[in-house]
């Protein structure tokens, strides 16, 4: 089944808002089969797990890899509610990833299109497409909605 980039990013902001149940930043991912079909929908456990590479991202990452039976998860897609981190971006260029979606921009540890774009180094041996800012605003106001009620 064939998905748009909105269409998956509610996906993702519906796990984001799940992550607000254990007080973890609300950050949500999605992981797309080369087939369409969702293979993968987490959210940050950070808080929950006490695990510093709880992030999203990388959760659905493995999720992923354990649904495909392979690390290599060629023409599969990564959307995210928020720009990945280094970590997150590593990951998906370690699994091989063809393309990472996301909607809000982190100019703080964003790797993707804010500080750097770690997919289209060419000094790295696998690149990968980025789509940016898909339903940027929905993601962005549920991020600072957060974080201005911590304050």
């Amino acid at each position: 089944m064939e998905h748009s980039d909105a269409d998956l990013m509610t996906i993702a902001l519906e796990q984001a808002r799940a992550a607000l149940d254990h007080d973890d930043v609300p950050v949500g991912a999605v992981v797309v089969g080369p087939d369409g079909m969702i293979v993968a929908q987490r959210h940050n456990e950070r808080e929950l797990s006490g695990d510093p590479t709880a992030h999203a991202e990388t959760l659905a990452l493995r999720d992923a890899a354990k649904s495909a039976g392979t690390w290599r998860l060629d023409g599969h897609t990564l959307v995210a509610t928020l720009e990945p981190c280094a970590m997150c971006a590593g990951a998906a260029q370690q699994a091989r990833i063809r393309r990472v979606v996301f909607g809000a921009m982190d100019m703080k540890a964003g790797v993707l299109g804010s500080l750097y774009n770690l997919g289209a180094d060419p000094r790295f041996p696998h690149t990968f497409d980025v789509t940016m800012r898909i339903r940027e605003e929905e993601c962005a106001h549920l991020l600072s909605g957060f974080f201005s009620s911590r304050r």
